[in-house]
C-alpha cells in the first residue's frame, strides 16, 4: 500500500503541467484524471508523453489564440468633452455644488484607468454657450471615422413641456431668454456631424426624452464585444427622465464607483449602465435611462471602455 501511494505522489509531481488529479478509494485502487479523463494507473496505462495529452494541450492553445484574435481591433483614438457647470450669471438660476467636482472626478478616471489620453480630452468648467460650441466644432474636425467620442455633461437642464424640447443651460444662460440655451436638436446635429465610430453621451441633468428613445438595458449580455464594436453606435445614458435631478447625484456616484472597480478589459456602455441602474433607483428618487440617440447614425453597436494595460 505504501509503495502504491508513493507511486501516485511521484506521478502527480511529474504530471502537474498536464492538469492531473488523483484519488485513492477504499478498495485500495487509485484513479488518476488527466485533463479530466480517467486513467487506470493500476494497469500501467499512464504515459507521460501521451500523444493525446499533447494534442489536447496544442488544441487548447489554438483555441486561446483564436479567442484573442476574435477580440476587437480597436485602433481608433478615444476623445472626450467633459462639461461641469456650477455657477450661472443669472441670479434667478440656482447654482449647483457638485457638477465641476463630478466632471473632474470623471476626467481623472477615464484618463488614468481607461484608454483616454489627456491631450484628447477637454474639460470645461462653468462653460458658456460659445465655449461649448467651440469645443464641439473642434471635435467635429478632429475625430476620425475610426475614433470614439464621449460627451459628459453635469449641470442644469430644462424640459419645455409645451414644445417638447430639452435644453442644457450653459453658465451664461438667462431664465427669460433662450438665446444661450443649448438645444437637444443642436446637440443632435453635432452628433451627426462628428463622424466617430462610436459616440456615448452621459448627461447628469434633467434631460428631454426627445434626444433618444429608451430601450431595455439588459437586452443580451452575451453579445460578443467585437460585434458591438464593429457596428456604429450613438448611445446616451442620463440620470433621469423629465424630472428634476438632485444636486447630490446617485447616478454619478454609482457610475463612477463601477468604473473604478471594473476589472473587465472591455466594458460596453450598456453593461456599465446595467451594473449600477438598480443601485440608483434604490437609493434616489430618479430612474436613470439608457437608449439610442435618434436619427444620428446608430447601427446597433456600443461604446466600449477599455482598461489600460
Amino acid at each position: 500500500m505504501k509503495m502504491k501511494i508513493r507511486t501516485i505522489v511521484s506521478l502527480i509531481c511529474l504530471l502537474q503541467a498536464v492538469n492531473i488529479s488523483a484519488q485513492v478509494v477504499s478498495s485500495g485502487k487509485a484513479t488518476v484524471h488527466i485533463n479530466n479523463k480517467p486513467v487506470d494507473i493500476n494497469n500501467k496505462q499512464v504515459d507521460i508523453n501521451n500523444k493525446n495529452v499533447v494534442a489536447e494541450k496544442r488544441e487548447n492553445t489554438e483555441i486561446r489564440q483564436a479567442a484573442d484574435e476574435a477580440l476587437p481591433k480597436m485602433t481608433g483614438k478615444y476623445y472626450a468633452l467633459i462639461v461641469g457647470i456650477n455657477n450661472y450669471n443669472d441670479p434667478s438660476i440656482t447654482g449647483l455644488d457638485k457638477p465641476i467636482r463630478d466632471a473632474e472626478m470623471f476626467y481623472n478616471i477615464i484618463t488614468t484607468r481607461y484608454t483616454f489620453n489627456k491631450e484628447d480630452v477637454r474639460i470645461l468648467r462653468n462653460a458658456t454657450m460659445a465655449e461649448m460650441v467651440d469645443a464641439l466644432d473642434y471635435f467635429a474636425k478632429q475625430v476620425k471615422p475610426e475614433d470614439n467620442f464621449l460627451i459628459f455633461y453635469a449641470g442644469h437642464g430644462v424640459w419645455d413641456t409645451g414644445s417638447e424640447i430639452g435644453y442644457w443651460l450653459p453658465s451664461d444662460a438667462r431664465k427669460n431668454s433662450k438665446l444661450a440655451w443649448f438645444r437637444n436638436s443642436t446637440l443632435r446635429d453635432y452628433l451627426r456631424e462628428i463622424n466617430s465610430k462610436h459616440t456615448l453621451l452621459i448627461s447628469d441633468a434633467c434631460f428631454g426624452g426627445s434626444i433618444f428613445k429608451t430601450r431595455a438595458a439588459f437586452k443580451d449580455a452575451g453579445l460578443a464585444i467585437n460585434m458591438l464594436y464593429e457596428l456604429k453606435s450613438r448611445k446616451a445614458m442620463t440620470s433621469g427622465t423629465l424630472t428634476e435631478v438632485p444636486d447630490q447625484s446617485a447616478f454619478l456616484k454609482y457610475m463612477v464607483d463601477r468604473l473604478m472597480t471594473n476589472t473587465l478589459k472591455y466594458l460596453p456602455s450598456e453593461q456599465l449602465f446595467s451594473s449600477f441602474r438598480i443601485a440608483v433607483i434604490n437609493n434616489s428618487s430618479v430612474v436613470p435611462q439608457f437608449g439610442v440617440i435618434q436619427e444620428v447614425g446608430d447601427e446597433g453597436g456600443d461604446f466600449i471602455f477599455i482598461l489600460r494595460e
